[in-house]
């Protein structure tokens, strides 16, 4: 590591994907298709879910504020990494870089606990339907990466601000750092994890004792698109912490970081819509009343 002037302000160095130019326009038109479905994706099912009278319970109310939390989350990075592509510069003040660091946790973490809630949610509709309504009523991260110094080499070998790749550019000791950083994360992954694990064990042990197949085909519907959602989450977000661990692949880190940050957050409302039928009517209902109204600006426009 250069040493140098070790002050903690100063810009950081993204270095992104690729230095070839010909990939920039490739990256920018990928990313950017990526970041608008998962928005229009994630608005669309807000939009159904507040419209449709039959959607306002507890399930809905927590997928419309995970759908909330993932718009947050996908924002804290992605449009940085695009402008970055566009004007090709790869520069990012400590500043805005602590802020990324901190807004990625906040959504990350809040996105963590409403996929341990959503479990607990099917958990009790499914084992203990007669309290459902009794029960599921709808009525920091700390950044001591402030305490850090930094040397003369500030590239950050990734398209955001992750915190591991920062914590590699300190000159200063970072064994404190590190020890919240994989505490935190390993400490919220196996408590909701096994929040997660415990309610999908009750539900699958009450699913099994269902005499007809009907019933047992429904009651794993109603939970089968948040398995998916869990499965790709926790996969694509552990695997990140614990092969940065494991090894120094920087370029491992970004493939893996680009499919919790963007392809999860996109394909969940798929998901969500493709694997529920009263999500899938609702949408249907709000594209139904956006398209007469694009037809009426149209026809009115000169």
């Amino acid at each position: 590591m250069e040493r140098g002037n070790q002050t903690g302000a100063g810009n950081f160095i993204l270095l992104g994907f690729s230095d070839d130019p010909d990939l920039h326009s490739l990256l920018f038109g990928l990313f950017l298709s990526m970041y608008l479905v998962t928005v229009l994706g994630k608005l669309l099912m807000i939009l159904a879910t507040i419209s449709d009278s039959h959607l306002h319970k507890t399930m809905y109310f927590f997928l419309s504020n995970m759908s909330l939390a993932e718009i947050g989350f996908t924002s804290t990075t992605i449009p940085k990494a695009l402008r970055n592509i566009q004007t090709q510069s790869r520069v990012i003040t400590f500043a805005g870089c602590i802020s990324q660091i901190f807004f990625f946790f906040v959504f990350g973490c809040q996105d963590n606990l409403l996929l341990a809630v959503l479990a607990y949610d099917r958990f009790v509709a499914i084992c203990h339907p007669l309290h459902y309504m009794t029960i599921m009523n709808p009525r920091l991260y700390t950044l001591t990466i402030l305490r850090l110094s930094f040397c003369t080499n500030r590239k950050i070998p990734h398209f955001f601000c992750d915190l591991s790749e920062v914590l590699k550019l300190a000159c200063s000791d970072t064994i404190i750092n590190n020890v919240v950083l994989y505490s935190v994360t390993i400490i919220l992954g196996i408590f909701h994890l096994t929040v997660i694990l415990l309610s999908y064990s009750q539900i699958f042990s009450s699913i099994l004792r269902i005499s007809s197949d009907r019933g047992k085909y429904k009651a794993f519907s109603t939970c089968g698109s948040h398995v998916l959602v869990v499965s790709l989450f926790y996969g694509t977000s552990l695997g990140v912490y614990f092969n940065s661990v494991a090894t120094p692949s920087s370029r491992m880190s970004k493939m893996t970081s680009v499919m919790y940050t963007m392809v999860t957050p996109m394909l969940n409302p798929f998901i969500y819509v493709l694997r529920n039928k009263d999500i899938k009517v609702a949408m249907g209902k709000v594209l139904r009343k956006i398209v007469p109204l694009n037809e009426i600006v149209d026809a009115r426009l000169p």
